[in-house]
């Protein structure tokens, strides 16, 4: 049960975070994919050619370490969009990679969990 601290936590949340602006239209975006559960978005600072966020609606996850077994028809939907997207975005046959940072230490730098979508040119392994 979520009680009311819970739920202005999760709305204050939601008003400083970049993604959620970005989302409701406050901060502009350039959206590339949309459906009811995410919307996808050109990265503002590119790691490769094609640099695509994948960002649920939602802003119930902060991060991967955050989903439950609740989650799971989401996160499946995240994946099966990202596959969509590198088709849309022409990198699905030269290849793409799918990418979830999960914590500052991997790179996470906005507390919403999303999905990179990278391609458009040959990707190093290992990444780091």
């Amino acid at each position: 049960m979520i009680i009311a601290s819970q739920i202005k936590n999760m709305e204050n949340m939601e008003q400083s975070c970049i993604f959620c602006s970005i989302i409701a239209g406050d901060v502009p975006g350039e959206v590339v994919y949309h459906d009811d559960q995410m919307v996808a978005i050109k990265d503002a600072n590119p790691q490769a050619p094609v640099h695509v966020l994948l960002i649920p609606r939602e802003h119930n996850l902060e991060s991967l370490n955050d989903a439950s077994k609740l989650d799971v028809s989401l996160l499946g939907h995240l994946l099966y969009t990202a596959a969509k997207v590198a088709n849309q975005m022409d990198i699905a046959e030269s290849g793409y990679r799918v990418v979830i940072n999960n914590a500052e230490a991997a790179g996470q730098s906005v507390p919403h969990l999303h999905v990179h979508v990278l391609g458009g040119r040959h990707l190093a392994w290992p990444p780091g």
